[in-house]
């Protein structure tokens, strides 16, 4: 993680300098924000990535000498199957869309929101996958 690290704080460098040398040679005020909020959320990230590292053991990509196999075995659970991504996307569609149809529209997605966001976070206490 320490790798991730650096580089997001050198990223944000980088951005810092177009964000600046931006601002002043083209002096348009909304890509100058765009920049300067860029460079402030790599430097969130750098910075947590680097907290983060101090925290955890050090990785086999922090080891010059690693091989690739090092980091080989099991990365994480992932859910195999869920319908709650598409009750948020169906719900966030009618959000957007009631934007420009009417404001009425909100509560219909909002429900569908909500059952897509409690059902994703609870999936895996109930039913079938509740031990995993």
């Amino acid at each position: 993680m320490k790798v991730q690290g650096k580089m997001f704080i050198w990223l944000s460098v980088f951005i810092l300098a177009a964000a600046v040398l931006y601002g002043v040679w083209s002096k348009e005020p909304a890509g100058t924000t765009a920049l300067f909020l860029a460079f402030g959320l790599s430097v969130m990230i750098g910075f947590y990535l680097a907290f983060t590292a101090r925290r955890v053991d050090a990785m086999a990509q922090d080891d010059k000498e690693a091989d690739v196999s090092d980091e080989a075995g099991e990365v994480g659970f992932f859910a195999p199957h869920s319908w709650q991504p598409f009750s948020l996307g169906v719900g966030g569609a009618l959000a957007f869309l009631g934007i420009a149809i009417g404001w009425w529209l909100l509560y219909f997605s909002l429900p569908l929101i909500l059952i897509g966001l409690w059902g994703w976070v609870f999936e895996f206490y109930r039913g079938e996958n509740q031990n995993q």
